[in-house]
């Protein structure tokens, strides 16, 4: 084993994604940021995390809605860093509307990215982590993979299947050194909510201050966002020996949201 485990964070160019990647970095580990966005501002950040971290990062733009880039981010990582010890699904997309205006374009695209993505890079690295003896799988889901919201029919079908994903890797890895576990985050003020605030308030007819007060904010009882950085620090504890026992576990950070 090198000294160094070797991450992959998919949607890790800003919001959660990049909290984590982040973190993983500041514990050690090698990481391979992907998503989308501007080239150099993309490059800024990568060259900022690896400098401050002393850690390696890299970067690949597979659009995580394609396999067949999604197999072309691991054989560049495989190819980077020797192999692949941590899988963090994370990439995601929103769109807020009531089932029967729901655009078909909008479903495929949000099942592809949330769901099928994650099962694809899985499948790609699964086994390299089971024959090495160690490995793990942090799958961001979302509060909504446990409850559900009006509106965001394929969005909580997918953070479901995340999750029902998640316990099935668990079972499959539990006697080889390998975890799965998903992180459900309530809301968290990233790019993703930022967007879907004025969807839900077109949806619900209501301003985009009350979607916030009444709507966002309302389902937590702290009343408070979520912070990325929480998000980050607990991905890097699930890949320490002191977690080694946690998998197959949906883990909600919500502000007592689930607790109700």
């Amino acid at each position: 084993m090198p000294d160094f485990r070797t991450a992959v964070v998919t949607g890790s160019t800003s919001g959660i994604g990049l909290a984590v990647a982040r973190a993983l970095a500041e514990a050690g580990h090698a990481v391979m940021i992907n998503g989308l966005g501007d080239p150099a501002e993309i490059e800024a950040e990568r060259a900022l995390i690896e400098t401050e971290t002393g850690a390696p990062v890299g970067f690949h733009g597979a659009d995580m809605s394609d396999p067949a880039q999604i197999a072309a981010l691991v054989a560049a990582t495989e190819t980077q860093f020797g192999q692949i010890d941590i899988v963090v699904n994370n990439a995601g997309i929103q769109t807020v509307a009531p089932i029967e205006d729901f655009p078909v374009d909008r479903y495929t695209l949000i099942m592809a990215v949330n769901m099928s993505a994650a099962w694809h890079l899985c499948r790609a690295t699964f086994g390299g982590m089971k024959a090495r003896g160690w490995g793990r799988v942090i799958n961001v889901a979302s509060t909504h993979g446990l409850v559900a919201s009006p509106f965001k029919s394929a969005y909580v079908m997918a953070k479901h299947a995340v999750v029902g994903l998640t316990k099935t890797l668990a079972l499959e890895g539990a006697e080889h050194g390998v975890t799965a576990n998903a992180i459900c985050p309530g809301y968290v003020m990233t790019p993703l909510v930022e967007r879907q605030i004025p969807e839900t308030a077109a949806a619900r007819g209501m301003t985009e201050e009350a979607v916030i007060r009444d709507v966002l904010l309302a389902a937590q009882p702290t009343r408070a966002f979520v912070q990325a950085g929480q998000i980050g620090a607990l991905a890097a504890f699930l890949c320490t020996s002191a977690a080694s026992q946690i998998t197959g576990a949906a883990l909600p950070v919500d502000g007592g949201w689930t607790a109700r």
